[in-house]
């Protein structure tokens, strides 16, 4: 037999094409016979069941074995007709085999929509191809079971020979479809896709007999068996025979389970030498076969002999069959086919749940099923099949939780071992979701689960490069915080500034917080979030009543400068020569009202206009004093409040808890620790000065005999620059050149001062109205 070597290519197209054949520079394969009797058709190279749909080689083959036959008779018409229907059928059967592979990836990719599509498609192609032929009378129609395969239908159809139509008959219904692939076609009802394989002879040709109802109708014509290939069943990612994980036991065809399994090889004697001894060849034989369903009658027959096993059986016979069962059993774990993976799970969980207790074997045996099937089901949790992967997981948190398993305490040892590096993500993912289920279920008390394995596995889980085995890394601490709070920090960085950059870490320490009932860090910020806003609403109506009093006191301001031209109109002669009568003193004072006045030091003057109080403002006013930060003017009495809470660097300042005024939050510790500032009294006791951290009288009228006064404020700038430039005031002069203040008032001025004075109240209600 000639092997067919695949060279590597190097894009995905072209591997498919050559993993199929197709390609378009080889010729089909003509099959001619040369009339010697050492001929080797091409039809027997191990590359043509590779690239062919199994029930079109059937007919492939016999339409050659007709072609020969043909030619020794010398009817060279019917050899020409059959070698171009040969070619045809190669084509045909090429195309059927790219379409399986596609069926299959679908399936491996649970697109189950897809994979019913193509199988439609391909019944009604194959259907359609067979009455072709059936038409050119080369074969006849007659209902045998398909071949264990699932066909697959295309999605679209390529050029064909032409000798074949294009167009496809209309797609059968689904259910009928379904119902002819879940059991044999009886002989009574011929089926358009389930044919035999037997042609038509001439006269002089030996009528074939009805093929027996078995997946391999013509053995001397198939010679091979229906397994995919190594070279097939190699192909990463492809699934040959796994398409009948997704099939149950009732619904697979069994084509296989008649006939006897092939003999065991050399190898498989020497090493299944052990079980041979115990459950004979034939048992094994089926074990070893390449038909699935052998194998699957070989667990359940095995299954039936340890159920039947008496109790009275010598403990070594016991021993020597349950050994002999648990090397099938792992055998049988790695099978790709869904019922026989199935079948061994069966048998092993009789063996730890009836066997073993029934029989009172010691702990020894139950270790030996332990830990020689384990490692087997863990690998399979990493399956490409999500089913299989769920069906392997389940197994083993049932078999630890199982009475004689769980005193072993084994699973969990093999649960906590370190992730591979090379290992699959699927494989990760179940190993670790594993894990977090049996923890919650078995505890760290006596159950081969530690929190030191069990931090040290997730600690090391938090760093794999897939991020659903780093979030269910995350949950395992979790849940392991909830039963071990204290060690568990143990195995943990400080819960800072520096591990919270770490997303997972943050996670972390978040959920502890959470389990410990502790607000988070986003419900604090939530909460330092609500208090800025309260304290913006609350500023933003301050402004808002700020500037409807600046409003009203402009507006009093505009009354009492018509009122002042109003009295000088009034002093002037009318047109007769008349003068008006003047008005008496207080309702002059009246009329003149705040002009030329500081409402925050009392001081009076002319040049107090609108521009020249505002440069009194900046630059003169001893009450008032400029922001450092945001240079904004504002009250001296009120500077600290402007600093917590108005200033532009306001985020910089702290209260000191001592002395009650702002800090800097870079020098506040320091400040604080220091004890160096003298502590403020109650604001009813004492006012306290931002310029000299001095404590002094209270009272608005103190604020400005503190900071205008003689023996004022040392550190109010304004004041000594005041004192250093202005000369000493003379005798006898008017109140123009007078102190600045209330004494001018007083002095001189008949306008009344303003209701509680010219002190700071007044300065204060101005900028809080």
């Amino acid at each position: 037999m000639r092997t067919s070597l695949l060279a590597p290519q190097a894009s995905r197209e072209k591997l498919i094409d050559h993993y199929l054949g197709q390609r378009p520079e080889d010729p089909a394969l003509e099959g001619t016979c040369s009339g010697k009797s050492d001929h080797i058709s091409p039809l027997d190279d191990l590359a043509f069941d590779m690239y062919q749909d199994p029930e079109v080689a059937q007919i492939i083959r016999k339409l050659d074995e007709r072609k020969r036959e043909a030619v020794q008779q010398e009817r060279y018409d019917y050899a020409k007709k059959l070698k171009q229907a040969i070619a045809d059928l190669q084509k045909v059967g090429e195309r059927l085999g790219r379409y399986e592979v596609e069926k299959r990836c679908a399936v491996e990719k649970e697109d189950y929509d897809l994979a019913k599509h193509k199988k439609r498609q391909m019944d009604q192609y194959r259907a359609q191809v067979y009455a072709q032929l059936e038409l050119h009378s080369l074969v006849d129609m007659e209902p045998v079971p398909r071949p264990l395969d699932l066909p697959l239908q295309p999605l679209i159809h390529s050029s064909s020979s032409c000798h074949l139509p294009p167009a496809l008959p209309p797609p059968q219904d689904d259910s009928v479809t379904e119902n002819q692939r879940a059991e044999p076609v009886p002989l009574e009802q011929p089926s358009s896709h389930s044919l035999d394989v037997s042609l038509q002879r001439s006269p002089s040709d030996q009528p074939l007999s009805p093929s027996h109802p078995s997946h391999r109708a013509h053995p001397e014509a198939l010679p091979y068996d229906e397994r995919p290939l190594p070279a097939v069943h190699k192909q990463p990612g492809a699934a040959v025979e796994p398409e009948k994980r997704d099939l149950d036991t009732s619904e697979a065809p069994r084509a296989g389970a008649v006939g006897e399994p092939e003999p065991l090889t050399e190898k498989a004697l020497r090493e299944a030498s052990s079980a041979i001894e115990v459950l004979g060849e034939a048992l094994v034989a089926q074990a070893y076969s390449k038909t699935w369903s052998f194998r699957e009658d070989a667990l359940l027959t095995l299954y039936q002999q340890l159920v039947d096993t008496p109790v009275g059986t010598p403990k070594e016979d016991l021993k020597g069959l349950l050994r002999a069962a648990v090397f099938l059993i792992r055998r049988s774990i790695r099978d790709i086919v869904t019922p026989v993976f199935q079948a061994s799970l069966k048998v092993l969980k009789m063996l730890l749940t009836q066997y073993i207790p029934k029989h009172k074997l010691s702990k020894l045996e139950a270790t030996h099923c332990v830990e020689r099937t384990v490692p087997v089901l863990l690998a399979r949790t990493g399956d490409s099949s999500a089913r299989l992967r769920a069906v392997a997981s389940n197994f083993i948190q049932e078999m630890a939780l199982c009475k004689e398993v769980r005193s072993l305490q084994m699973v969990p040892s093999y649960l906590v071992q370190p992730l591979k590096a090379n290992a699959s993500a699927h494989l990760a993912l179940s190993q670790v979701a594993l894990l977090s289920r049996l923890l919650r279920d078995l505890g760290t008390d006596s159950t081969g689960f530690t929190v030191e394995n069990v931090m040290t596995f997730a600690v090391r889980a938090l760093q794999h490069r897939v991020l659903q085995v780093r979030e269910m890394a995350v949950c395992v601490i979790l849940d392991l915080y909830r039963q071990r709070r204290s060690v568990v920090l143990e195995y943990l960085p400080p819960d800072d500034s520096t591990s919270r950059k770490n997303i997972l870490f943050k996670t972390i320490f978040e959920g502890f917080a959470e389990i410990d009932g502790r607000p988070t860090d986003a419900e604090i910020r939530a909460q330092k979030r609500a208090a800025t806003e309260e304290a913006e609403k609350q500023k933003k109506e301050e402004i808002k009543a700020l500037q409807g009093q600046l409003a009203a006191l402009k507006e009093m301001q505009a009354g009492a400068q018509e009122k002042g031209s109003e009295a000088a109109k009034a002093k002037s002669p009318d047109p007769d020569g008349r003068s008006a009568a003047p008005r008496s003193p207080p309702e002059a004072a009246e009329n003149l009202g705040l002009d030329n006045l500081c409402i925050f030091c009392g001081e009076r003057s002319a040049a107090f206009t609108e521009e020249g109080l505002d440069l009194h403002y900046w630059k003169h006013c001893l009450m008032l004093t400029r922001c450092g930060y945001c240079r904004q003017v504002v009250e001296i009495a009120s500077l600290t409040d402007h600093l917590l809470t108005e200033c532009d660097k306001r985020d910089g300042f702290g209260r000191c808890c001592r002395c009650s005024e702002a800090v800097p939050k870079e020098e506040l510790p320091r400040h604080v620790a220091s004890k160096d500032c003298h502590p403020a009294k109650p604001e009813k006791l004492a006012n306290r000065c931002p310029l000299c951290h001095e404590n002094f009288a209270p009272g608005e009228e103190a604020w400005k005999v503190h900071l205008m006064g003689p023996v004022g404020c040392a550190m109010n700038l304004r004041r000594t620059c005041l004192l250093l430039k202005a000369p000493a005031p003379l005798q006898g002069k008017g109140p123009d050149t007078a102190k600045p203040g209330t004494s001018a008032l007083k002095a001189g001025s008949k306008i009344p001062t303003p209701k509680g004075g010219l002190s700071r109240c007044s300065g204060r209600t101005y900028r809080k109205r």
